[in-house]
């Protein structure tokens, strides 16, 4: 048998991080970016689940979230934000985690393709034309912030 395809080997080690999730990390708090600019939305691609998502990931020890944020933005989206305020907070309790995602907005930003192993593309969408891919929960976000609502809190 060759060797194990990068998508695949992705998958496998992403299943194995949610099981360590499960059995030793209850609690996560997360960072979200709605980066829109003209009527269009940055999403990000992974390469270890499918669909499309607003960038983001894991809040690191000793970092703020606005450090998350601005460091995330950077790895997944090679995207510099310019102003950054916070969006909503919100909670899901999906795959046995106890996940906080805190959810910022950028209107300002420069940003540029990039592709990792983590992330297989990035690319801008119009709010209102998002890929059939676009998970659930960032479909909803990106409604709320299309309806004009700020400071939200509830569930992912």
């Amino acid at each position: 048998m060759g060797p194990m395809p990068a998508r695949l080997l992705a998958r496998f080690l992403h299943s194995v991080q949610r099981l360590r999730w499960r059995l030793f990390r209850q609690l996560t708090v997360g960072v979200r970016l709605l980066a829109i600019e003209n009527g269009k939305v940055l999403l990000v691609r992974h390469s270890y689940v499918e669909g499309w998502y607003l960038p983001g990931g894991g809040v690191q020890t000793g970092e703020t979230l606005h450090d998350a944020m601005r460091r995330e933005a950077g790895e997944e989206a090679g995207a510099v934000l310019h102003d950054l305020r916070l969006f909503g907070v919100y909670s899901s309790f999906f795959e046995g985690k106890s996940d906080h995602i805190v959810v910022f907005v950028s209107e300002d930003f420069a940003w540029r393709r990039t592709a990792s192993r983590e992330v297989e593309n990035v690319d801008s969408f119009p709010v209102d034309g998002l890929p059939e891919a676009t998970s659930p929960g960032t479909r909803r976000r990106i409604a709320e912030y299309a309806a004009g609502a700020r400071n939200v809190s509830g569930p992912w």
